[in-house]
């Protein structure tokens, strides 16, 4: 077999309608398109989300806040996440990333003061809340802001 022998399966393909070409053939005269209007000319037909002139319903609902560029988004992770670790772990948020505790670095960690802590630990993060802080130092830990 030859690249030039190859042909669709017998009765797969149609022939395509051949548009203006006589009354005759059920499709001449204006093509299937009916008469005049936005349809029939050429490019025809009206925008997605047109509504006949009506004001549209996008530009009926007010605006509401912004999007601040300059915010800092935080990974943030509670203190009883942290309780599986060994005593005298430095946690950081690489080391949080290699045990799947928090997914992405982003603009920094945030240690939350949820749950309790019984291992003494040294963590560094941008932030502490004031109960992370006071529940990591009360084991003999501590918090260490970079």
């Amino acid at each position: 077999m030859k690249l030039f022998e190859l042909k669709p399966a017998e009765g797969s393909t149609t022939a395509p309608r051949r548009l203006g070409r006589g009354v005759g053939s059920g499709l001449g005269k204006t093509s299937g398109k009916g008469h005049k209007g936005a349809k029939a000319r050429s490019g025809g037909g009206k925008r997605p989300g047109f509504e006949g002139g009506q004001m549209p319903l996008v530009r009926q609902l007010p605006k509401r806040g912004f999007n601040n560029i300059f915010a800092k988004e935080f990974a943030t992770v509670n203190v009883s996440a942290l309780d599986c670790f060994d005593e005298g772990t430095v946690v950081d948020a690489k080391l949080l990333v290699e045990k799947r505790i928090i997914r992405k670095e982003l603009d920094g960690l945030k240690v939350l003061g949820n749950g309790e802590l019984t291992k003494k630990l040294t963590v560094k993060a941008a932030k502490f809340t004031a109960s992370a802080k006071e529940k990591i130092e009360a084991v003999g830990g501590t918090a260490e802001v970079i």
